[in-house]
């Protein structure tokens, strides 16, 4: 399947990037290459690190950016691993980094990754297809306290007890093996009064089996923990979420480095030593207009933080 991916927030968040044409910049999240195709246009003597675990999206991007092959790297990683990728490469700092943590469109609209409640396919959702862990083994391996906890806790799905109970008996008597089989069941097992809310009944479980799969919110925190300190001073960190969970990790984080001293108020001096290691260019998250809406309804949810380094 051709990936085409629309970028959402996308001049928005290049323009928070504050691009330089002679520095040097990561997307740790390439995807369809709209971001880093705007990035790499705008440098000269700069450089752009591309970073995907889809190895099809990282194919994708090499072809799309091959206009600027000189000033592009791309790297087969995980954004959690951006230190790693970076000490690999002799770079020590970059002036920019970019993370759009959204499931790219082709990989939604591929059935045969797994990831669609709306098309037949076996239970996969790995992003990153070289990894172990597929939504088979979760769905069927994963004790049934496990399953209620990642489907409350990450689908933020209320009927998260009757599901796993649902799933959990199905699995005794055969394997949970295709999406659509999945999807059927976690709708027997809703009330009534959920069956008529507007989204799919199936959405916020297939959300929460998909993060626990490619363990995402563990790896927007890595990702967030060495993303500041590989900044040079006056670069800038944007971020992309999609839903609560994750906007509520980068929001933390950020307003965490930019605070600095953490002693009590009742201190009269400060203690710890602790410094701000950023300002915060947002104060609150920058959102889809109703032009880009119009275009690509998938930006609703989408929610951009920038930080700087000091």
């Amino acid at each position: 399947m051709e990936f085409v991916h629309r970028s959402v927030l996308l001049l928005p968040t290049v323009e928070a990037l504050a691009v330089r044409p002679d520095r040097i910049y990561l997307d740790g999240t390439l995807g369809g290459a709209g971001h880093s195709y705007e990035i790499a246009s705008r440098l000269t003597t700069g450089r752009l690190i591309g970073l995907d675990r889809d190895e099809t999206a990282l194919a994708a991007a090499g072809a799309r950016l091959a206009p600027f092959a000189g000033r592009v790297t791309l790297v087969h990683s995980n954004f959690a691993d951006l230190a790693q990728v970076l000490d690999s490469l002799d770079i020590p700092a970059v002036d920019g980094m970019l993370f759009d943590l959204g499931v790219s469109s082709p990989q939604l609209d591929d059935a045969e990754r797994g990831f669609s409640y709306m098309q037949d396919a076996p239970l996969d959702m790995r992003m990153d297809r070289t990894a172990g862990l597929t939504a088979y083994e979760v769905v069927n391996t994963w004790p049934e306290a496990e399953l209620k906890r990642i489907l409350y806790t990450y689908g933020e799905e209320r009927y998260a007890p009757r599901i796993a109970a649902a799933i959990a008996a199905r699995r005794t008597e055969r394997p949970i093996a295709t999406t659509l089989e999945l999807a059927d069941l976690i709708r027997s097992a809703m009330p009534a009064q959920a069956l008529r809310e507007k989204q799919h009944p199936a959405k916020r479980s297939f959300q929460a089996i998909r993060i626990a799969v490619n363990d995402e919110l563990g790896a927007v925190e890595r990702m967030l923990a060495s993303a500041i300190d590989r900044l040079n001073p006056g670069g800038r960190l944007a971020v992309i979420t999609f839903h609560s969970l994750e906007d509520r990790i980068v929001k933390t984080a950020f307003q965490e480095a930019a605070r600095g001293c953490t002693c009590p108020k009742d201190f009269p001096v400060c203690v710890c030593g602790k410094k701000p290691k950023v300002k915060l260019i947002t104060r609150h998250p920058i959102v889809a207009d109703e032009a880009e809406l119009a275009e690509n309804p998938r930006a609703r949810s989408a929610k951009l933080r920038v930080a700087e380094k000091l």
